[in-house]
């Protein structure tokens, strides 16, 4: 049905909080006024929505002869009647935010949406419905979220990503040998890790923070930031094969080049540096233009660097690397060990972008923490 038939339908629910007592309210929180004011700019351009989900209570008699296959109007299987106490089960922000699009755009006025009525026999079938819809649900981490797109994201890295050579998946495991090779699960941590700027990113739990959903969202709808990741992904997997051709043989951890980006610590730190670098700080509004202009600079300067690297023999390779301070650095003894090794890599390279790239060797980096 069209939009503004949609609302005219159920506005009497949606004033009453969707009927179903104990049905969420519009939510009014900060960040879900943003993310609605995001839904109606988006309706505009033209987005479609998930469908919304009707309930209606009809007497048995009526409740007898569904389905209605022949019937094209909403009056022909619903009486007036019943029509005064439709419930809202799933749809209430978009609802929310088809009245807030329609009161700015007539554009809105002769769209069509998609709406699924429910139909009972009784309250009870329909609080039951209600709970198996939405009580009942698993909360979705950020993770699982992202497992809807994981297995083609994961391909475009491998086909953008210059540099990626191998990706280890549940499918087909494997062990790091040599540069250029991640687990998909690792992949999938720091692209969201790109986005939210945070070194710690506990992908087994539900995402209570509001504001890194909002981050996430903000970011996702902007074209480039896919692009930006991968030039920021670019930029690891260069450095991991730079630091590679150093091998000290000795067996120790952080005696190869090939250490530094072997563990996800390390690839952590250099993303989230990055995407703070580029993208800016959480919340803060940086435009277009200048994540342009910043991705262009960082990746300017980790050129410029590979090439001075290139040029190095294997003895001055390890010299520029300083892997044994960086192993002293590491080798402290502190609770969370993971969570503080990844301020380390982070504090490193975002002293890396502060200078540019140009550091006579990654010293000072390591020991900026």
């Amino acid at each position: 049905m069209t939009v503004p038939d949609y609302v005219t339908l159920i506005r009497e629910a949606h004033e009453s909080q969707g009927s179903l007592t104990g049905q969420r309210d519009v939510l009014t929180t900060t960040t879900a006024k943003r993310i609605r004011t995001r839904m109606v700019a988006d309706l505009n351009l033209g987005a479609v929505l998930p469908p919304v989900v009707i309930g209606a209570v009809v007497p048995a008699d009526l409740f007898g002869k569904l389905p209605m296959e022949d019937a094209s109007a909403v009056a022909e299987f619903l009486p007036e009647g019943t029509i005064k106490t439709l419930s809202i089960i799933d749809g209430m922000q978009r609802t929310a935010a088809m009245l807030e699009a329609l009161e700015i755009s007539d554009a809105l006025k002769s769209r069509s949406i998609r709406v699924e009525f429910w139909i009972a026999s009784n309250v009870r079938s329909m609080i039951y419905r209600m709970l198996v819809l939405n009580t009942g649900q698993v909360p979705w981490t950020i993770s699982r979220q992202l497992s809807v797109i994981y297995a083609p994201l994961i391909e475009e890295i491998v086909g953008r990503v210059s540099g990626v050579e191998r990706v280890f998946t549940p499918d087909s495991p494997g062990r790091r040998v040599d540069a250029g090779q991640y687990s998909s699960s690792h992949l999938v941590e720091l692209y969201i890790a790109f986005s939210l700027r945070k070194t710690s990113v506990d992908t087994r739990e539900a995402v209570s923070d509001e504001f890194s959903r909002l981050d996430f969202v903000e970011n996702l709808s902007e074209p480039e930031f896919q692009e930006q990741f991968y030039s920021a992904m670019g930029i690891l997997a260069a450095l991991d094969r730079a630091f590679t051709r150093f091998d000290a043989g000795s067996g120790q951890r952080y005696s190869r080049g090939k250490d530094v980006f072997g563990a996800q610590p390390a690839r952590i730190g250099l993303i989230v540096a990055i995407g703070a670098y580029v993208l800016g700080r959480p919340g803060a509004d940086t435009s277009a233009d200048d994540r342009g202009r910043r991705l262009a600079r960082v990746q300017s300067w980790s050129d410029t660097l590979l090439a001075r690297l290139n040029e190095l023999d294997d003895e001055q390779l390890g010299e520029f690397l300083k892997l044994d301070v960086l192993a002293e650095t590491l080798d402290r003894r502190v609770g969370q060990v993971g969570r503080y090794e990844r301020s380390v890599f982070y504090e490193a390279f975002k002293a890396l972008i502060e200078d540019q790239f140009e550091v006579p060797s990654m010293e000072p980096c390591w020991r900026a923490n």
